[in-house]
This record gives structure tokens, C-alpha cells and sequence, in this order.
């Protein structure tokens, strides 16, 4: 009786060991090529010349915070309510802080750089903005003379006025959390770009959404929070580039 001999070809790398090399390669971080950074900084530039603009022209500025302010009472009637402070100056904070502490520690237990890395960048934006804001002599718009308060206003690099009030209130701190969700961009690219650009945007939508919040309070203008998504995504790109560059150099 003859023996079946089997003559059929080497198998397929399995399941696990396909998912095991997928995973090794997402842990990995990636240099990005000179060209992107080009664009970037066009990007800043453009961005910035225009934000400038506004900060000195003001009348956007003035123009939004003045719907939000009721003359007759002297007051932001929304400055106080409860929904927009719970909502949105605290759970919206408190959720990205959780969720990017959470994924930090996953990352160092995974042993996965490039979480670790992109956690880190969330970090980093908010802490240059509140550095920023904490040496800023400009002060919000519920303590300035037109809204009742007792400070002068002043544009964007204009000389500081006699009465500049309590000032650190440029850029928009609390926007800046919400912007800090755009270095979710170095996690997904290059392996998934398109799921990478949107979260950039979904970045820079949850910057706006929680600055606007704090406009219609009266803590802040909304050149505040156009300055705080450039200094976010600014930083983001600079530690990004430094530290995949010498991690590339490193291994060598």
C-alpha cells in the first residue's frame, strides 16, 4: 500500500506572525523626509503672517467677544454657567489628561516608542502655551475696560500699557488641550496617512470647540486660541523632529 506523500508547498507565515510583524513595525519611529518639514514651515509661516494680522488688526476679535457680552449688565452672561464650565473647561480637559496618561503607561508597558513618543507630544504643546501665557502681560477679555473690567488692551506686540491688569492670558491655555491632539498624527503616519490627516483635524476641531467655549465665557479672544493650535502643532513638529532624528542616528 503506497504512502501519501504531501506535495504541497511550504505554508503561509501564520496569522499571529503576520499581526507580530505588523506590530513590530508600528512600534517603531519613523523619520520624516525633508520635504514634509518644508511644507510645514510654509504652512507656519502663512499661518503665523495671518494670525499676526489679526491679533494687531483686533476687530474680529472684538467682534466675536462683543456677542458674547451683555452691555447692560457689564458682564459675560455665560461666564459662569454651569454646563459650559463642566462640559467644557473641566470633562473635556480632564478625558484628554486621562486618556493620554492611560495610553502613556500602555505604551511604556508595550514597550511601543512611538506611543510613547506621540503621548509625550500631547504633553508638550500645552506645556509651551502655559509657559508662554504664564510670562504674557496681556490679560483676558472679562478683565479688560470695554467688558468691566479695570486692564488696558493692547495689541500684539504693541508696548505694555500703564494698567495691563493680571495679564497670562495669551495664548489660550485650556484650547491648548484640545490641540494637543494632533500629534495623534505621528502615531498613525506613515502606515495609515489618511487616518493621520484626521486626526490632525479632529486636533485642531476639539482646539477650537474648547476655545470657543472660553470665548463665549469671556476669558479669552479668539486670536488667544489661533496662537495656542500654532504653538501646539510648532512644538509638536520641532520635539518630533529632534527626537526621531537622534533615535535614527542613535541606531546606526
Amino acid at each position: 500500500m503506497s504512502h501519501h506523500v504531501n506535495s504541497s508547498p511550504p505554508s503561509e507565515p501564520s496569522l499571529n506572525q503576520s499581526s507580530t510583524a505588523m506590530q513590530i513595525k508600528t512600534d517603531v519611529l519613523y523619520t520624516l523626509p525633508t520635504s514634509f518639514y518644508r511644507w510645514q514651515v510654509l504652512g507656519l509661516l502663512t499661518a503665523g503672517l495671518l494670525f499676526i494680522w489679526l491679533s494687531r488688526n483686533e476687530q474680529l476679535d472684538w467682534a466675536i467677544s462683543n456677542y458674547w457680552y451683555d452691555a447692560a449688565s457689564q458682564r459675560f452672561p455665560w461666564q459662569n454657567n454651569y454646563w459650559l464650565d463642566l462640559i467644557n473647561h473641566r470633562l473635556l480637559k480632564i478625558a484628554v489628561i486621562t486618556g493620554t496618561v492611560l495610553a502613556l503607561f500602555y505604551g511604556i508597558y508595550r514597550r511601543n516608542t512611538r506611543l510613547i513618543v506621540t503621548m509625550l507630544l500631547i504633553g508638550v504643546g500645552p506645556l509651551v502655551v502655559g509657559i508662554l501665557k504664564a510670562v504674557s502681560a496681556h490679560s483676558c477679555p472679562w478683565d479688560l475696560l470695554e467688558y468691566g473690567g479695570k486692564a488696558m488692551s493692547f495689541p500684539l506686540f504693541d508696548p505694555t500699557p500703564a494698567l495691563p491688569g493680571p495679564g497670562r492670558c495669551f495664548p489660550g491655555g485650556h484650547a491648548s488641550s484640545g490641540f494637543a491632539l494632533m500629534a495623534l498624527f505621528f502615531l498613525f503616519y506613515p502606515q495609515r496617512p489618511r487616518l493621520a490627516y484626521w486626526c490632525w483635524l479632529g486636533g485642531i476641531t476639539c482646539g477650537m470647540l474648547m476655545g470657543f467655549g472660553q470665548i463665549m465665557r469671556g476669558a479669552h479672544f479668539l486670536s488667544h486660541n489661533l496662537w495656542a493650535g500654532w504653538w501646539v502643532w510648532f512644538s509638536q513638529l520641532a520635539v518630533y523632529w529632534w527626537v526621531s532624528g537622534y533615535l535614527s542616528r542613535k541606531t546606526r
